[in-house]
C-alpha cells in the first residue's frame, strides 16, 4: 500500500476479544491471552510498514480490575513475560516504547520490566508505541486536573488539561479500532479521542491481521474529516 498524506498519523486500538476468542474454540480463556499478547508485535510491525508513525495499544483497562483474581494474576504475568521478551526486538526495530497508564497497584516486578523497556527505548524515534495498561481515561483527566490545581495554575484550559496528561508527548489519535464486535470506547483516551475516526470490527483481536489493518486504513483515507468546519 502507498503512503500518503491521507495515512493516520496515530492508530489507537482498544484489542477487545481475547476471552471470547477462546471461548468459542473450547479454550480456556488465558489460551485467548496468551494469543492476543502474540498479536501485538505483528500488527506493530504492519503499522509501522504502512507509514503510520504512533500506535497506542489498550492492553489493560483499570477496570479489568474486576476479573477474577486468578485471570489478573494470569494476565499481569503475561505481560511481564511479554516485555521481557518483546523489548529487545522492538528496540532493534527502533520502537519507542511508553506506559500510558497508572502505575498504582501494580507489582513492582512489572513496574521495572516497563521502567526498563522505556529506559531501553528512549532514544528510538521511528515508531511509538503507547501501551495503555491499568489505564482509565476518567482516572487519567481527573489526576491532570488535580496536578493543575496543586501547580496553583488558576487558569485551566483545553491546551493546559492535555499537557498534563500521561498521553501528552502524542499527538492525539487519528483513528480508533475497537475489535471484538463491541461499539463504545469503554473509558479509552476520552479526551484525546474528540475528532478520532472511529471503526468496530466484528473480528476478535487474536484474528486482527494486517490485512484488516490495512483495509481500515484505507477506510479512512476515503472520509473526509472536516473538524468541525
Amino acid at each position: 500500500m502507498s503512503v500518503n498524506n491521507l495515512n493516520p498519523n496515530h492508530v489507537a486500538i482498544i484489542m477487545d476479544g481475547n476471552g471470547r476468542w477462546a471461548t468459542e474454540k473450547g479454550l480456556d480463556r488465558s489460551e485467548g491471552h496468551i494469543k492476543g499478547y502474540e498479536n501485538i508485535k505483528p500488527i506493530v510491525i504492519a503499522a509501522k510498514k504502512l507509514g503510520i508513525k504512533y500506535l497506542t495499544i489498550y492492553a489493560f483497562s483499570t477496570e479489568n480490575w474486576n476479573r477474577s483474581k486468578n485471570e489478573i494474576e494470569f494476565i499481569l504475568n503475561l505481560a511481564a513475560s511479554v516485555i521481557d521478551q518483546e523489548s529487545e526486538e522492538l528496540n532493534d526495530n527502533k520502537v519507542n516504547i511508553t506506559h500510558l497508564g497508572s502505575k498504582e497497584n501494580l507489582p513492582k516486578e512489572i513496574l521495572s520490566k516497563i521502567q526498563r523497556s522505556e529506559e531501553l527505548t528512549k532514544q528510538n524515534t521511528d515508531f511509538f508505541l503507547s501501551v495503555a495498561f491499568n489505564y482509565g481515561s476518567r482516572n487519567q483527566i481527573v489526576k491532570s486536573i488535580n496536578k493543575i490545581i496543586q501547580s496553583e495554575d488558576e487558569k485551566i484550559n483545553e491546551k493546559k488539561l492535555s499537557d498534563y496528561l500521561s498521553s501528552n508527548k502524542f499527538p492525539d489519535p487519528d483513528l480508533i479500532i475497537r475489535t471484538g464486535g463491541q461499539k463504545r470506547l469503554s473509558n479509552f483516551l476520552l479526551w484525546e479521542s474528540a475528532y478520532s475516526e472511529l471503526f468496530f470490527l466484528d473480528v476478535f483481536w487474536p484474528d486482527f491481521s494486517e490485512k484488516d489493518l490495512e483495509r481500515v486504513v484505507i477506510d479512512f483515507s476515503k472520509r473526509k474529516r472536516n473538524f468541525g468546519s
